[in-house]
């Protein structure tokens, strides 16, 4: 299977690597020299292209499939619907009017558009309402990726990421000093992240329900939602007080939301998502036979740990 992964950074190096080991081939896009250098060491194919130039596209060869993973730098919503909805709708329109044409278009959106659930639990049927103007634009990119990739003649799953740590993004510092704020954590690992999305890209590949097949899992079907989140949702001030304990230090401070709030020096986005509130659950991760590398944080931390107690 060919794979271009649109905006190949943190998960889509992974991916790419996880891609080249089990004999596929990947070709990792980035519109920086550093980027490119980046995949290189990665040991798959790069091409230096910005996704949102319809021209530059052209010079990633054709594929079986597309994975558009690219970030908006984690700059605000204008900067985010440049990449997530019209850099998304460029590469669809570009790869869609190719004489072979992918036959998948895998999109990584976010589980922040599911907005504020007072600390219930969602999955792929709750209705999604993003609380940003952010969220919202990746919330409208699910629709280019699902309604517009499907008259391209692309079927299009959307897969929604948990927060994401791992090699480089652990942050134990911010949970093991504190103060730590009030809330949930739904968390993934990247190695788990770029897992999924190739599982799904594999399954997709075998047929599975598209053409009738049955198999003991049922694979994601096209235009479908995954949740990618790992098996245990955990409050912020329980994670803290667990992993403290792993470090050998004291359990941190912790506040109330009301009290983060008090101090006033929070934007509007940055206040409405402290007060976004939700656990997400993976069953139908499961349904679809992925076994997660890193099934909560207990096991993803454990390296991260033991390299900050040396």
């Amino acid at each position: 299977m060919q794979v271009a992964i649109l905006g190949c950074g943190y998960v889509g190096l992974e991916l790419g690597r996880q891609l080249d080991d089990r004999g596929h081939d990947a070709v990792g896009v980035r519109r920086s020299a550093g980027g490119v250098g980046a995949i290189e060491e990665a040991g798959f194919e790069p091409v230096q292209a910005d996704v949102t130039d319809h021209e530059a596209l052209a010079a990633v060869p054709d594929v079986d499939a597309i994975v558009f993973i690219a970030s908006s730098g984690g700059r605000g919503a204008d900067a985010a619907r440049e990449i997530y909805v019209d850099g998304l709708e460029t590469a669809i329109e570009h790869f869609g009017a190719r004489a072979e044409s992918p036959d998948h278009l895998v999109y990584t959106s976010s589980t922040g558009v599911y907005g504020d659930h007072g600390g219930d639990w969602v999955d792929e049927t709750t209705e999604i309402e993003p609380t940003t103007e952010k969220t919202a634009v990746l919330a409208e990119a699910e629709r280019v990726a699902t309604e517009e990739a499907a008259e391209q003649g692309l079927d299009g799953s959307v897969v929604r990421f948990a927060g994401l740590y791992g090699p480089d993004r652990y942050r134990l510092e911010r949970y093991v000093e504190g103060p730590v704020t009030e809330g949930y954590l739904n968390m993934l690992h990247r190695d788990d992240a770029a897992g999924i999305v190739r599982y799904v890209l594999e399954e997709t590949a075998a047929g599975g329900a598209s053409d009738g097949a049955s198999t003991d899992a049922d694979p994601l079907l096209p235009n479908d939602v995954l949740l990618a989140v790992d098996d245990e949702p955990i409050s912020k001030w329980a994670f803290a007080d667990w992993l403290a304990q792993e470090c050998g230090q004291p359990a941190p401070e912790k506040r109330t939301i009301e009290e983060r709030l008090a101090a006033g020096d929070l934007s509007d986005p940055a206040e409405r998502r402290l007060r976004t509130s939700k656990r997400c659950a993976n069953d139908r991760l499961h349904e679809i036979g992925y076994e997660l590398a890193y099934p909560t944080f207990r096991e993803g931390y454990r390296a991260a740990i033991e390299e900050y107690r040396e």
